[in-house]
């Protein structure tokens, strides 16, 4: 069993800072990748950053220069640091970590996601 929990969301100003966190727990034998969606309330999910086990990272165009991923692989934790937030940036993180298990495979496992609200 996997177990992947957000931390760090809350409420900012525009213009503002915060910082996300998503651990990765249980069995399995390595990461893959993790990535952060997100959703706004009416919209559908969308990828806002993904890094490889390798430390590629890719992001959405939407969030290039102001957002950042970055992982410690020895805690098994990516963070999303988001800068110069807007209105916009509003919704719900979810984090995503693909794993391969004990027995080979690769899966997908889900937070329960941390809300980010961005208003004055």
């Amino acid at each position: 069993q996997v177990q992947v929990v957000e931390s760090g969301g809350g409420l900012v100003q525009p213009g503002g800072s915060l910082r996300v966190s998503c651990a990765a727990s249980g069995s399995f034998s390595s990461i893959n990748a993790m990535n952060w969606y997100r959703q706004a309330p009416g919209k559908e999910r969308e990828l806002v950053a993904r890094i490889t086990s390798g430390g590629s990272t890719n992001y959405a165009d939407s969030v290039k220069d102001r957002f950042t991923i970055s992982r410690d692989n020895a805690k098994n934790t990516v963070y999303l640091q988001m800068n110069s937030l807007k209105p916009d940036d509003t919704a719900v993180y979810y984090c995503n970590a693909v794993v391969i298990t004990l027995w080979g495979r690769m899966e997908a496992y889900w937070g329960q996601g941390t809300q980010v609200t961005v208003s004055s």
